[in-house]
């Protein structure tokens, strides 16, 4: 299937952006052999925005870089998932415990937002809606943390969770259960009970990868 990239846009991220997704759906193979060549003729594009996309994958662990071979698709395996998703809550819960710091009601709004915007894709059975606030809501936490560094580490892994979102959230029928979740999250967060936000999350992340380990035996 040919693919189309917007003009204006940063073209190595939305060859990416393709790319990872059809890496973590699993329609690209691990082992399977991909060109500059062929990509950049698939997305009419020239082979800078191409290889700006395969570094970006490479420093992800989806593609392995092998010159002169050639670049070969790594894939996720249960143990990639697992590494994640322990790197991401290492993460999280470092900008959780900062988060819940700020009791500036402004501060919030943004993360209130996003949970209403869930919802709201939730009655609207909007899956792309729903991610994008989902993904939102979690970037809040490490906005309120005001921790530049980690913020960043977040940024750098997006993507890649945005792809992995992607997938379990597209096999869901009803996604008030979801949004529920994040409202509670945020509630327990503005209590200021660190303990109980912490284990919040750790349920909350712990669901999310199990549901993507679930996807990988049962696509």
């Amino acid at each position: 299937m040919t693919e189309t990239v917007i003009r204006g846009e940063s073209l190595g991220a939305q060859v990416a952006n393709v790319l990872r997704q059809r890496i973590v759906r699993g329609e690209l193979e691990p082992g399977e052999r991909i060109t500059e060549e062929a990509l950049a003729e698939e997305f009419a594009v020239s082979r800078g925005p191409v290889r700006d996309a395969l570094t970006q994958l490479s420093f992800e662990k989806l593609v392995r870089i092998q010159r002169p071979r050639g670049v070969f698709v790594v894939g996720l395996t249960g143990d990639d998932v697992d590494q994640l998703y322990s790197l991401r809550g290492a993460l999280e819960q470092l900008a959780l415990s900062r988060a819940i710091r700020v009791d500036d009601d402004a501060r919030w709004r943004t993360m209130a937002d996003a949970v209403q915007r869930m919802v709201d894709a939730a009655d609207a059975r909007d899956h792309a809606a729903f991610v994008q606030a989902d993904l939102d809501f979690h970037s809040q936490i490490y906005a309120l943390a005001d921790h530049p560094r980690l913020e960043g580490a977040w940024r750098q892994y997006l993507p890649t969770f945005t792809a992995l979102l992607d997938v379990t959230i597209n096999h869901d029928d009803d996604l008030h259960d979801s949004a529920h979740d994040h409202v509670m999250l945020m509630d327990v967060m503005r209590s200021g009970d660190g303990a109980r936000a912490a284990d919040v999350l750790t349920a909350h992340l712990d669901g999310a990868r199990d549901r993507m380990l679930s996807e990988l035996t049962h696509p």
